[in-house]
């Protein structure tokens, strides 16, 4: 009886420290994430303003380019018995 009472009384507080470390993990992501965000913003905080800028009128232009290059085959005209290149 006291050994059920002793694991389930251990099993308890595993749990609440188990509990305890995840929100300190969680909060510790949270603020790492929260400063990596700070950073990639001040960071490109130029090319923003740059490009906010550039396109003052609001219309933004996309668009995709195909370069397709044509030539003429020019078939050599061989007849049966005749050795190409003479």
């Amino acid at each position: 009886m006291i050994r059920n009472l002793l694991a389930l009384l251990t099993a308890g507080i595993l749990l609440i420290l188990g509990f305890m470390f995840s929100v300190v993990v969680f909060a510790a992501m949270a603020v790492l994430g929260l400063a990596v965000w700070t950073y990639l913003m001040w960071k490109t905080r130029k090319l923003r303003r740059a490009m906010r800028e550039q396109s003052s009128d609001g219309q933004v232009i996309e668009g995709e380019a195909i370069v397709v290059e044509e030539y003429r085959a020019r078939p050599k005209n061989v007849l049966p018995g005749d050795t190409p290149g003479q």
